[in-house]
């Protein structure tokens, strides 16, 4: 997959993650199109930025999914990569008080639902396009999950299935590729609250790795410590169940 010269859709792409993955295809000289909830963040986000279009968004809006399917049909017509990097997730324990069923429900819309319906209203444009790529954000959790993250995990897991499906039926007669990045721990806003400035990697490090995987077309990316989670998962699940979860007597069979 070329690494230059496209057009890129980045939902929430005004900090961590999503910003340096702009940064990254930014800087090499790829026209960026960056979106977030919040308008005066994503404008700062945009000022970091050379070739960028700034776009107020909600991926779960899906009259405002609509609208922002026909301008990008209409503006950038040239569109030929989605990264769809919008998430949300929610820090509890199942046998607490917290209302798990609608925590779920606003994960679920958010990391899951809301990427199909876009992937799947942006791919006759991106079928127009001489080389195309659609990229999920997934995660460790999606492979092994973490008790404190437990409807997360189960998004990104079903996140994980939709694309490995997703990369199967495209593969058969487009020009679309899929690729998944898969990140641990990451030092950003979002993983404040779970220690992520003190274990998490630098989120520069996970863009990174999402160009040089475009360069050399690894269309499942193990940033980090997912890759010596997963190797383990194949050898011992209870042990990565373990590793993913410390501290906790786990039940076995």
């Amino acid at each position: 997959m070329k690494t230059i010269g496209n057009t890129i859709l980045i939902t929430g792409g005004s900090a961590g993650i999503g910003l340096e993955f702009a940064k990254a295809f930014d800087a090499k000289g790829n026209h960026v199109i960056i979106t977030g909830r919040n308008e005066e963040r994503l404008q700062k986000a945009a000022a970091q930025l050379t070739n960028v279009t700034p776009i107020v968004y909600d991926v779960v809006d899906k009259q405002a999914t609509d609208e922002l399917v026909a301008r990008l049909e209409n503006e950038f017509p040239d569109l030929n990569v989605v990264i769809n990097n919008a998430g949300k997730a929610a820090y509890y324990h199942l046998d607490g008080d917290q209302d798990a069923a609608t925590l779920a429900e606003e994960e679920i819309i958010t990391n899951y639902l809301a990427i199909i319906r876009l992937n799947q209203k942006l791919l006759p444009l991106l079928k127009k396009a001489n080389e195309a790529a659609i990229v999920t954000v997934s995660s460790i959790a999606g492979l092994v999950p973490n008790h404190f993250l437990p409807t997360y995990a189960a998004s990104k897991a079903a996140l994980h299935s939709y694309t490995q499906s997703l990369r199967i039926a495209l593969g058969k007669s487009t020009n679309v590729k899929v690729f998944e990045i898969l990140p641990p721990l990451v030092d950003t806003e979002f993983s404040a609250e779970i220690g992520g400035a003190t274990n998490g990697i630098p989120a520069k490090q996970v863009a990174d790795e999402l160009v040089e995987a475009f360069e050399n077309n690894t269309y499942e990316i193990l940033t980090g410590r997912t890759a010596d989670v997963f190797n383990l998962f194949l050898s011992n699940p209870a042990a990565a169940l373990q590793a993913m979860n410390p501290g906790v007597e786990l039940q076995t069979a």
